[in-house]
């Protein structure tokens, strides 16, 4: 992910300051130029970490700080919070008109920065709100445009105006509000057509749709992987058309990260939504304390436990812990077990939402592959219904017929009921040690 880099220099500053026993002005002015230097190679903004450095050093070389109990925490502390108000303190929703009228959102961006795929996420997202959201097909430039909208539309759920590409975007624009009074969408999204740069051509066609239909949120797409180049395209599509806010797209890239940390402080607009992810389903909500608690390597415990809400219901879940309490779980709850897992991204994403990943060198350097559950799933798959329920049946014949169905070994088949043998114990172990904990109000799956 984006900013592992950055976690990891930070990490080593912190190291340092909270090995002193007591701070001196000196030792805090040494770590700030650490950080200086670690947010530069990440491609901050430079008067944006310039004032970072000052607000943060004018604080930690207070009195307070430096002869208290905890000195190196208590910078930790202050690092923390001016990083929040970089991002932008608090998350920044879209707020929706009334469902009986209609709300319009024109996206716009360069090529290449994901901007029909991100359509396609949001508007999925407000799907599932409840709202009925129209697509609008007004990239009549790139080849394809069209076609790629209306797959990513049919994939979420979503209906795609088009008038083709014989057709200029106002009219069409226009058109499309028509059709949404007419058939009672009330979430209308503009897809704009990008450049390779920011143009004087395509800034026009995005101020003529502005001044023909009532846009109620102009939100513009970038992408992460660009860096400082970032901050500029947003504050060039400011200054000339007007934002409201930002998605960045591929933060889960080997991006440096510097355009999060930057956006908010140069244009003045909030970061709306994080993609994270090819999938459709991976876009996230901005939130800048937790982006800011990532970046520093403290976790993000509350986005792990609403990933797991979304993906885990809450019915299967207490009778899965019943399941577990009494290790009558079998094959079937295990596939479900997985599907879940797939559904919060994996175990190398989880791994990096929990507080002390990113400061453990040991889990770092275990390398976690998600793909390793396709040859488990696979066995499972060959098994009859019968098979999967009850798990002792499984005989030598029944083992080099699954072996075949998935294409594997006889030996693989075995270590994975060895394994699962092993998994229905140590789940009742950790069932009772776990005594059904709660997380507000909603039980985990395997203890977490």
């Amino acid at each position: 992910m984006a900013f592992d880099s950055l976690t990891d220099k930070l990490q080593n500053v912190f190291k340092k300051l909270r090995s002193k026993g007591m701070l001196t002005e000196a030792d805090v002015n040494e770590a700030m130029k650490e950080v200086k230097r670690a947010l530069l190679e990440a491609d901050v903004n430079f008067k944006v970490v310039k004032q970072f450095i000052k607000s943060v050093s004018e604080r930690a070389v207070g009195e307070e700080v430096l002869k208290g109990l905890n000195p190196g925490q208590m910078v930790i502390k202050i690092v923390k919070e001016e990083m929040d108000k970089l991002m932008g303190s608090e998350v920044t929703e879209i707020k929706l008109l009334p469902s009986n009228e209609i709300t319009v959102i024109m996206m716009c961006g360069l090529q290449g920065a994901g901007k029909t795929t991100t359509i396609a996420k949001l508007a999925g997202q407000f799907k599932n709100k409840g709202r009925k959201p129209l697509l609008v097909a007004c990239d009549v430039y790139r080849p394809a445009a069209i076609k790629q909208l209306e797959i990513n539309g049919e994939k979420v759920g979503v209906p795609v105006f088009t008038m083709g590409d014989g057709h200029k975007p106002v009219n069409i624009a226009k058109a499309a509000l028509e059709h949404a009074e007419k058939n009672g969408n009330n979430v209308l999204f503009i897809d704009t057509a990008g450049r390779l740069h920011v143009d004087e051509e395509m800034m026009n066609e995005l101020a003529e749709i502005k001044s023909n239909v009532t846009v109620n949120y102009t939100i513009l797409t970038v992408d992460a992987m660009t860096g400082q180049d970032a901050v500029n395209v947003a504050t060039a599509f400011n200054d000339k058309i007007g934002i409201d806010g930002v998605i960045l797209t591929k933060l889960d890239g080997d991006t440096r990260g510097g355009a999060a940390l930057s956006i908010k402080a140069v244009t003045g607009k909030p970061i709306l939504y994080a993609g994270m992810g090819e999938k459709l389903t991976d876009l996230e909500m901005f939130y800048p304390d937790r982006m800011a608690s990532r970046i520093l390597g403290m976790g993000d415990v509350e986005s792990l436990i609403e990933k797991a809400q979304a993906a885990i219901d809450e019915e299967k879940a207490i009778e899965m812990e019943q399941k577990l309490r009494k290790a009558s779980f079998d094959f079937n709850d295990f596939l479900e077990q997985m599907e879940q897992m797939e559904k919060m991204g994996g175990m190398g994403d989880i791994l990096k939402m929990l507080p002390g990943f990113s400061g453990n060198k040991q889990l770092q350097n275990i390398d976690i592959d998600d793909n390793a559950m396709n040859m488990p799933r696979a066995i499972i798959l060959s098994m009859t219904p019968k098979e999967r329920s009850n798990p002792e049946i499984i005989n030598p014949s029944r083992k080099k017929r699954i072996a075949n169905g998935a294409g594997v070994d006889i030996s693989d088949v075995n270590k994975l009921l060895k394994q699962f043998e092993q998994s229905k114990k140590m789940m009742k172990q950790m069932s009772g040690m776990m005594g059904g904990k709660k997380r507000g109000g909603f039980k985990l799956p395997f203890g977490f």
